[in-house]
């Protein structure tokens, strides 16, 4: 028999029934773990709401979404009109709909943010691989589950971004017609492939987001949180074990991410409230003409925080590919002069470089643009393995460093803007070299982030109260 924790007989109701829980589900142990006796560095600041913030807009998501999902019709001839009805006749409905519009955006800014803070901070070294995997991981499925959404109000840009994207997959050789096929469920994009979209949406997506964001947190209170200086809290305890420079995430900062929550929702519902397209960003006029698959509209785009990856895609053209393969040969050439690898090493590194390039001459430059695409988001995952400086945090770098992530952030926010206007030739040269840029970043990191002297970093978290 299982050995239950007795408590006294004249003990508050709340107690017992506290009690009589805990003897068969661990409610105060997790609640102790991940609240009141887990310890947070003391010194984090503006850039840590944003993990909280991506919290709250899940539950936004999933809370509206069932209410959407009671009113919407997944079939292609209703699905429009359904929402017309969300919109019209519902009672708040337009309100449900706009707060999971919006929701969307807002998903993808406090996400970026949130990846920003990780890759300033050095949040992703060891001991924190796995969290940031996990939270890598997270992303893609974000992606997956806006994409598919995308596609359900069944508007022009709905139905045409569908079409594109999904026309992208039958340039993947040998198998891409049939791909691009079995993901349709049809010819063209139809009814069945609104109900797929639909299932995956509602259903799949959103479960295998839920388990990977509570493996997210429970890979991080493992380990427990990064700081702005990257200084380990955990180095330093006093004679209880409990870390010097920490402090329980609760109260502290359960009430700092109230504060921030506060601010989130001012924002947010001024969004909803008077500008719920925002200039046709977040809402596109496009999306608010019923999908008519005879008309094509004259500018094709998907939404802004798809836009810097739909560049890339866009920026690999013919001659780009062209200037991939001598990339590709001048860096085997590299390694088989200046490196010290042995011979057979550096005779597999030239045939393979030879293989490739002999692969991106004959295939299609639509699928290399696909490949780009998607290698933009999985290079992510290799991140704690490409920083190799001595130091996590931006503040100890190297100054230039500083500028380094500068000009990546503006580089990623003008590849995000040329994905929104139409094709033109100065926005595909841009586009081209931004590419070239933000690959080359994460693949010359092994170089470049061990140049320069780094800053002393200090034994202890440097705290300023504010």
């Amino acid at each position: 028999m299982a050995h239950f924790k007795e408590i006294s007989p004249n003990a508050p109701m709340g107690e017992k029934l506290l009690n009589w829980v805990d003897n068969r589900f661990p409610a105060s142990k997790l609640y102790k773990e991940h609240l009141s006796e887990y310890y947070a560095p003391k010194n984090f600041n503006f850039w840590y709401f944003f993990g909280s913030l991506a919290m709250l807009v899940l539950v936004i998501q999933i809370v509206t979404g069932i209410f959407l999902v009671m009113h919407y019709k997944p079939e292609a001839s209703m699905a429009f009109a359904s929402v017309e009805y969300i919109m019209r006749d519902v009672p708040w409905g337009w309100l449900i709909r706009y707060m999971h519009s919006t929701g969307a955006s807002a998903f993808f800014v406090v996400v970026y943010m949130h990846m920003f803070r990780g890759l300033i901070y050095g949040s992703y070294r060891q001991p924190r691989e796995l969290v940031w995997i996990f939270g890598c991981t997270i992303f893609l499925c974000l992606m997956a589950e806006a994409f598919m959404g995308y596609l359900l109000p069944w508007g022009q840009m709905s139905y045409w971004g569908a079409q594109v994207i999904v026309n992208l997959f039958s340039a993947v050789p040998f198998i891409g017609p049939d791909l691009a096929l079995l993901i349709r469920g049809d010819f063209v994009v139809g009814d069945a492939t609104l109900n797929r979209f639909f299932s995956f949406h509602v259903i799949a997506v959103p479960l295998v987001l839920v388990g990977l964001v509570a493996a997210h947190i429970i890979a991080l209170h493992e380990v427990g949180s990064n700081n702005p200086d990257g200084v380990e809290i955990k180095a330093n305890k006093d004679a209880n074990g409990i870390p010097l420079d920490g402090i329980p995430f609760h109260p502290y900062y359960t009430v700092h991410d109230i504060y921030g929550v506060g601010v989130f929702l001012m924002v947010f519902c001024s969004i909803i409230f008077f500008a719920p397209e925002l200039g046709g960003y977040f809402l596109e006029y496009n999306n608010f003409i019923p999908a008519d698959p005879l008309k094509t509209p004259a500018h094709i785009a998907p939404v802004w925080y798809f836009t810097p990856f739909y560049s890339m895609l866009r920026a690999i053209t013919s001659e780009m590919v062209n200037v991939l393969i001598l990339i590709v040969l001048g860096s085997a050439a590299w390694v088989a002069l200046k490196t010290h690898l042995s011979t057979v090493l550096k005779t597999v590194a030239v045939l393979a470089a030879g293989i490739v390039c002999a692969m991106m001459f004959s295939i299609d430059a639509k699928f290399w643009g696909v490949v780009v695409m998607g290698g933009a988001v999985v290079i992510l995952f290799f991140l704690p393995w490409l920083d190799h400086c001595e130091v996590k945090s931006i503040r100890y770098k190297p100054e230039w460093h500083k500028i380094m992530y500068g000009i990546f952030v503006i580089n990623f926010v003008v590849l995000a803007y040329l994905g929104v206007q139409p094709p033109s030739a100065i926005g595909e040269r841009v586009s081209q070299v931004g590419t070239l840029f933000y690959f080359g970043f994460f693949l010359l990191m092994p170089w470049w982030s061990k140049m320069g002297q780094t800053k002393a970093v200090p034994e202890r978290v440097v705290f300023q109260a504010h």
